[in-house]
């Protein structure tokens, strides 16, 4: 069966939040507002500040395939690493920063982040995290409920292969995803309830914004979701990649999720659509084993070493992988699940190096800044 991939069927969108870094301190900065003034003219829209002003977002355009959205991931990153070079500063990419704390860090005066703020009141302002964001086209929305539904299972797999943040607030926190439990405290995030159709989720959506719950529906953060304005279908679970590869291949993987997913459902074939309760016990375990831990097998009601089952998942999706061109992107998270997500790296560097967190920072950096184009402004990492 030849793939459709025109009018937005399973294209790439990518976000990614990054953290903007002293190299001296290797703390944090608040400096988005010269980021902005700055990359604007670059970058147009494809940058957007966040909550905090030490955090910069840059977001691809719609791209048909892998190669694509690698290109502009790595276009961006290098025009950022520049515009911050202008300023001395660098850019890392992790899912919590190793030891900068949230009390130091400035919130950004734009009104929706002032509003979620004087809203979440402390919950906001130490929410000091940084995800990656993948966009899957799907157009047909009444679909997409079913493939979110259906997905949701693959959320702590996804997540144990993404795990990029051990440390908050200076310490070792004995789980490989922090930036977890950090988020969770804000409302309508984790996994979703399955919706039995398009009608009660938009239902849902309606009901919230009519009681005064929120003012629009991009206020609802969960783990996945059928994006409220677009036609995508958005994985939100992953902590952001340091590495450019990394951020690739996991886009490869929901990509190859939602045409698998859509193929069964063409075939009249559903796959299971497992209640919200029991896939948390594995979100649980992938936020704080990462790789090295066990997940509950639901078929069979055991529990089952993370990276066999995703072997499994490898086996389940390696035909769209291959058709869809990502042949490149499964090899590489065959890589990663024999040597280790970001998390396990940065807690190697920091056994390397006794104990510093700065160098674990300059780990970060590094590997933030692997695959970027070379410049003369970039404040490339040795």
């Amino acid at each position: 069966m030849k793939l459709q991939r025109r009018d937005h069927i399973f294209t790439i969108g990518i976000e990614e939040e990054f953290q903007i870094i002293d190299p001296v301190t290797r703390g944090l900065r608040s400096h988005i507002q010269q980021i902005l003034a700055d990359g604007k003219v670059i970058l147009k829209e494809h940058v957007k500040p966040e909550l905090h002003q030490s955090m910069v977002e840059l977001g691809t355009e719609i791209c048909s395939d892998t190669r694509c959205a690698r290109e502009q991931v790595v276009d961006l990153r290098s025009e950022l690493a520049a515009i911050a070079a202008q300023s001395g500063l660098k850019i890392a990419s992790a899912g919590t920063h190793p030891f900068s704390h949230w009390m130091d860090q400035e919130i950004t005066a734009d009104e929706r982040y002032v509003t979620i703020a004087n809203d979440m009141q402390q919950i906001a302002r130490a929410n000091l995290i940084f995800g990656l964001h993948v966009h899957i086209g799907i157009p047909d929305r009444a679909e997409g409920i079913d493939v979110m539904n259906q997905a949701r299972y693959f959320l702590p797999h996804l997540n144990a292969l993404s795990v990029n943040s051990p440390f908050w607030l200076g310490e070792d926190t004995g789980l490989k995803a922090y930036r977890q439990m950090i988020f969770e405290r804000f409302p309508r995030t984790g996994i979703p309830d399955a919706f039995e159709s398009l009608s009660e989720y938009e239902d849902y959506l309606k009901l919230l914004v009519s009681t005064g719950c929120i003012d629009n529906a991009k206020k609802i953060w969960w783990d996945i979701r059928l994006h409220p304005f677009f036609n995508t279908i958005e994985f939100r679970i992953c902590d952001a990649q340091s590495r450019v590869d990394d951020t690739i291949a996991l886009a490869a993987l929901m990509q190859a999720i939602v045409v698998k997913l859509h193929r069964l459902r063409e075939q009249n074939v559903t796959f299971r659509s497992y209640p919200r309760r029991l896939i948390d016990e594995n979100r649980w375990r992938a936020a704080r084993y990462g790789l090295d831990g066990k997940l509950i097998d639901f078929g069979r009601n055991c529990e089952t070493n993370e990276r066999e089952l995703l072997h499994e998942m490898l086996d389940f999706i390696g035909d769209e992988l291959i058709e869809l061109g990502s042949a490149c992107e499964l090899a590489h998270i065959e890589k990663i699940i024999a040597d280790g997500a970001g998390a396990d790296r940065q807690l190697r560097a920091f056994d390397r190096s006794g104990g510093d967190l700065k160098a674990v920072v300059d780990h970060i950096v590094e590997e933030t800044y692997q695959g970027l184009r070379a410049r003369k402004d970039a404040a490339v990492a040795a």
